[in-house]
């Protein structure tokens, strides 16, 4: 497959169970270089989605993004990471992040110190992992994987940012990612090293432009509410697009009138040709690797956009 960068898809949260292990061998099939589960509240959880596609699949890396530090002990989780890692030696990436503020809120789990809570999560996975001591325990010598899974951090703000770059192997940043988005983000990074940048983005891959717009433009309802504000900020319609989310009747009737444009810019949607050019971007930007989310009108569109790209 032809592609500026490594190109992985999204396991869509709300596929029905049946459809699951075929999506993943599908996107197997068409050549993803990795494929991301999500733990969305209410939904399916991270950990058991990652075991049964990494079982019914060969060689496909799998990302967890993301777990929410706030709802797991280190100690079990580095406990379950290890366990992947040795049953799956070099197939897995685990996304820990604050998870989304509302959410935890809800079942009253939102911590009073988020940011001090992810690193020490962080860093506790990381000394288990490795066979050292953290918190009081370690794990079993044969329960310690040979090959400990990356940390990615999934966050955005900028002191998350920064504890990113100190502490976790790679960043997971949330759609929308534009190639502005990603500069601002690794400048507040500041790794010191190799670091990872994953990047988030809603596909829509066809022929017709318009009928790429067309079906992506229902996935960025929600990117005009305040805590996406910062996916936006560095863009030259930022004033406007604040404007527009503003005067608009919700989040439908905002994503109705977003003009193919801003499309463009705040999706990977298009030719196939103008989504490779938007993905040479990305790399330039400092990107190392996309996962394609789906639209609503489609769960596989990630992977019909794989088939377009190749």
């Amino acid at each position: 497959m032809f592609s500026p960068l490594p190109i992985g898809v999204m396991l869509p949260r709300d596929l029905t169970a049946s459809d699951v292990l075929h999506f993943a061998r599908s996107a197997e099939a068409a050549g993803a270089a990795e494929l991301w589960v999500v733990e969305d509240l209410g939904f399916r959880g991270g950990i058991a989605q990652a075991g049964a596609v990494l079982a019914a699949t060969t060689s496909l890396r799998v990302g967890i993004g993301i777990l929410p530090a706030a709802v797991r002990n280190p100690v079990y989780l580095a406990m379950e990471l290890a366990t992947l890692a040795q049953l799956f030696p070099g197939r897995i990436d685990a996304g820990i992040g604050h998870g989304m503020p509302g959410w935890l809120r809800q079942i009253d789990a939102w911590p009073w110190r988020p940011l001090a809570l992810l690193e020490q999560t962080l860093i506790t996975v990381r000394r288990l992992l490795a066979g050292d001591e953290a918190g009081g325990a370690r794990l079993d010598p044969a329960a310690v994987p040979t090959t400990p899974p990356p940390l990615l951090a999934g966050v955005r703000g900028p002191r998350s940012l920064a504890v990113a770059g100190r502490l976790a192997d790679g960043t997971v940043l949330a759609e929308p990612v534009t190639p502005e988005y990603a500069t601002a983000s690794l400048a507040q990074i500041k790794a010191r090293g190799p670091h990872r940048l994953v990047a988030y983005n809603v596909a829509s891959v066809d022929d017709d432009e318009r009928k790429a717009f067309a079906a992506a433009r229902p996935a960025l309802a929600w990117i005009g509410e305040p805590d996406w504000d910062v996916h936006v900020a560095d863009l030259i319609f930022a004033d406007e697009f604040r404007a527009l989310r503003a005067a608009a009747d919700g989040p439908e009737d905002f994503a109705r009138q977003l003009p193919d444009a801003w499309v463009a810019e705040l999706a990977l949607a298009g030719t196939a040709q103008r989504v490779r050019n938007r993905l040479t971007a990305l790399r330039n930007a400092g990107v190392t690797e996309v996962v394609l989310q789906p639209t609503p009108s489609s769960p596989f569109a990630a992977i019909d956009a794989l088939h377009a790209l190749a």
